[in-house]
């Protein structure tokens, strides 16, 4: 568990564009009552946001993400993330720069019906 935990703290260091800009809009409780975690260890994953309460994890994916090998292993690790009973959410980083209010409201409607 240790090594999650250091990993994730790299990880909030070097976080991308997109993480950060979509972490200063979630970040002390500003979307509604949820508190929110960035970079968060969940099984042998750490996700890049994650409400506990909510069980609810938010993943901003790159254009890396768009492979078929990257498809597939995202597939894998959502199964895994939902069997530890969370429910994902995936948001492009196009998304989080061009249509932050949608995401926001996206993220805000699926924690609705938690």
């Amino acid at each position: 568990m240790e090594r999650f935990k250091s990993r994730a703290r790299r990880l909030r260091e070097s976080q991308t564009s997109a993480e950060a800009k979509l972490w200063q809009a979630l970040r002390n409780r500003q979307l509604a009552r949820w508190k929110l975690r960035r970079q968060h260890p969940v099984d042998r994953y750490v996700v890049d946001f994650a409400t506990l309460d909510g069980k609810l994890i938010i993943e901003v994916d790159g254009v890396t993400h768009s492979s078929s090998a990257e498809i597939e292993r995202d597939k894998a690790r959502t199964e895994v993330l939902e069997a530890c009973g969370f429910r994902v959410l995936r948001v492009s980083n196009t998304d989080v720069y061009e249509n932050l209010e949608g995401v926001l409201e996206l993220i805000e409607t699926s924690l609705r019906f938690e």
